[in-house]
């Protein structure tokens, strides 16, 4: 049965930063894309960035010059380091992985990030 566990959410103040951590286990596949989603109140889940077992990204221009995501291959894990926060990032943030030759991919539990002072 596949796990995420999700760590680094927290609050944080305008202008700070944040590291999100995710470790994937209980699947003998490799994992293609790893990524991070996130959830406003009221809003729909969005793409935040993701990197494939390759290393190519992908963002969504509201974190292009502001997110950095990065993953361990050996260990399962990514992470996503978020700098000059802004209140408008406050959301739910989600992990979310794909294997190889799997047609759907698994979720998180979710960890909140609130940028506010």
């Amino acid at each position: 049965q596949v796990q995420l566990v999700e760590s680094g959410g927290g609050l944080v103040q305008p202008g700070g930063s944040l590291r999100l951590s995710c470790a994937a286990s209980g699947s003998s596949s490799r994992l293609y894309v790893m990524g991070w989603y996130r959830q406003a109140p009221g809003k729909q889940r969005e793409l935040v960035a993701a990197i494939t077992s390759g290393g190519s990204t992908n963002y969504a221009d509201s974190g292009k010059d502001r997110f950095t995501i990065s993953r361990d291959n050996a260990k399962n894990t990514v992470h996503l380091q978020m700098n000059s926060l802004k209140p408008e990032d406050t959301a739910v943030y989600y992990c979310n992985v794909v294997f190889f030759g799997s047609p759907s991919g698994y979720w998180g539990q979710g960890t909140q990030v609130t940028a506010s002072s």
